[in-house]
């Protein structure tokens, strides 16, 4: 049974701030990488530096155009990476960012 007791929140960039410190998902669309940090479009479109960002994918360490973000929140638009996944080159961002606000309003207990 999954630890539904301190669940990971699905944050765009607006919400960063709301989680300071802790661990969070999101995912971001790659607009540059120098192999140790990343700078991303978050699903809102804000740019995000995401510090540390290990490539958890066989791809040969090249990241896709989408990547998942699981890490803890640094700053308003920062994170400190521990896993990031390759999703591909189609996703929705738009979708996901509406995903972000209903998971975080008071519908938030559906997401666990």
């Amino acid at each position: 049974m999954a630890d539904t007791s301190n669940p990971r929140p699905m944050v765009n960039a607006g919400l960063l701030k709301k989680y300071l410190g802790r661990r969070v998902t999101t995912v971001m669309k790659v607009l540059r990488s120098d192999g140790v940090d990343l700078v991303g479009q978050a699903p809102d479109g804000t740019s995000v530096t995401v510090h540390k960002a290990p490539l958890n994918s066989s791809s040969g360490g090249a990241f896709s155009q989408f990547v998942e973000v699981v890490g803890i929140v640094e700053g308003e638009n920062s994170l400190r990476a521990e896993i990031c996944t390759n999703f591909g080159d189609s996703f929705d961002m738009a979708t996901y960012n509406q995903l972000c606000q209903l998971a975080n309003s008071d519908n938030k207990d559906c997401f666990i």
